[in-house]
């Protein structure tokens, strides 16, 4: 039995959360590798809607042991705000349940700070972030200058970290005309949550590494997705993390033959949160109708996404630079009811084809979607839990995504609920 990636294949908002937990219960040890609490996992399970940001999907399972990467960039007060809520669900969360990687780098304070002055600053041509402070926090570990976990454990280190911080932060902060950060205050918050952090901390690569000799089962839960990856996205509009299944081994102390399988969470239709290239964006009705059928607003941070049509040429791109073997097709029930549904099969430009999305800003911007037309189905999709509950029509639809995006549907879902899912092949089987 090997192990599964779980990476969303467009910009976000896939529905990892319910694939993730649907496949926890065949795994042992479920992993968040990259992202902050920017991420937001929606899980309903029986009359419960669970809520997850920094948190893997797996704590909702019974017996499964949950670790927060390396990867992650960890704000403490939100972690601890977060396990408080779903303790408050009748979750089982404590050290026992729950790993925390001990060189995780933390968000504090002042990256929040920084983060919603900049995006200030930028006015219109604000790049959407949550204002979370998770970019200037990776901007900080690359920069060598970030707090870790382990920091929370050794007073005189952490003085010296917090001091190589606030020497960055606070130049910026006068310059963007925004309060500096107090390093006392600073400090004595640290020192006061530091012993309720502490007990989570481990070589979390340690852990893995036993789980995997042990032959136990892991499942590597992403954030964001393949097209807000910083490398490969459309940037600037980007997150600041690498999104994609290779990041699973850096961002979790693993190697990268761990990693068996990957499978590629896509909506059967788009949306995007935030600024940024959208070339099949619908401003229209039927743009409304997804939104309004899908509920498509955030989980964190409560926005409307923008939608529209399917696009192949994006998935197809995600699937071949993240190495997706299978994906797992959600929302399909959000399309019952059109009499013809658009995916989008190649792009054009200044009379120029395109069949992939090109790097350039201006490129992104101007790309025109190429269209062709898939019959619709006015039968219900939702709840189906078989291919013989879909209408002929809806599979039609499935198989012609299958071989323009050239990656097969391991999945299906059909609803937010657990158990409606349709299972086409098991990823931990490969």
């Amino acid at each position: 039995m090997g192990n599964v990636a779980v990476v969303g294949t467009q910009w976000g908002d896939e529905g990892k959360g319910k694939i993730v937990d649907w496949l926890s219960q065949r795994a042992d040890v479920v992993v968040r590798f990259q992202g902050g609490h920017n991420a937001g996992h929606t899980l309903v399970v029986g009359n419960v809607e669970y809520k997850l940001s920094l948190l893997p999907s797996g704590v909702v399972r019974p017996g499964k042991l949950s670790i927060i990467g390396n990867g992650v960039v960890i704000d403490p007060w939100a972690l601890l705000a977060e396990i408080k809520t779903m303790r408050g669900k009748g979750l089982d969360i404590s050290p026992k349940t729950l790993r925390v990687a001990d060189n995780a780098a933390l968000i504090l304070p002042s990256h929040g700070a920084l983060d919603r002055a900049r995006e200030e600053r930028r006015g219109e041509r604000k790049l959407g972030t949550t204002g979370r402070g998770i970019g200037p926090a990776y901007e900080d570990k690359v920069g060598r200058r970030a707090v870790r976990v382990c920091d929370l454990a050794d007073p005189r280190a952490l003085e010296e970290r917090v001091d190589d911080l606030l020497l960055n932060h606070n130049a910026l902060l006068r310059g963007l005309d925004a309060p500096e950060v107090d390093r006392n205050a600073l400090l004595a918050s640290l020192k006061d949550i530091a012993p309720k952090i502490l007990p989570y901390a481990d070589a979390c690569w340690r852990v893995l590494d036993e789980a995997r000799r042990a032959g136990r089962r892991i499942l590597f839960e992403g954030a964001q997705a393949a097209l807000l990856d910083v490398d490969h996205g459309t940037y600037p509009y980007v997150t600041s993390s690498n999104t994609l299944a290779g990041q699973a081994a850096t961002g979790s102390g693993i190697a990268p033959a761990a990693v068996n399988y990957v499978l590629g969470i896509t909506k059967a239709y788009t949306t995007r949160v935030g600024a940024g290239p959208f070339p099949t964006e619908l401003n229209d009705a039927t743009g409304q109708l997804l939104g309004d059928r899908g509920r498509e607003f955030g989980t964190v941070t409560g926005r409307r996404r923008r939608c529209g049509w399917f696009d192949a040429v994006l998935v197809r791109q995600a699937a071949r630079i993240g190495g997706v073997h299978g994906i797992a097709l959600t929302k399909l029930d959000v399309l019952d009811g059109f009499d013809e549904i658009k995916i989008c099969v190649g792009y054009r430009r200044g009379g120029k084809t395109y069949d992939y999305l090109p790097a350039g800003v201006s490129a992104q911007a101007e790309v025109e979607p190429v269209y062709e037309i898939a019959e619709g189905w006015r039968e219900s999709t939702r709840g189906a839990r078989s291919w013989a509950a879909l209408p002929a029509t809806a599979i039609k639809y499935i198989r012609r995504l299958e071989e323009l995006i050239e990656v097969p549907v391991a999945l299906l879902s059909t609803s937010p609920e657990r158990e409606d899912t349709v299972l086409v092949r098991d990823p931990f089987a490969d």
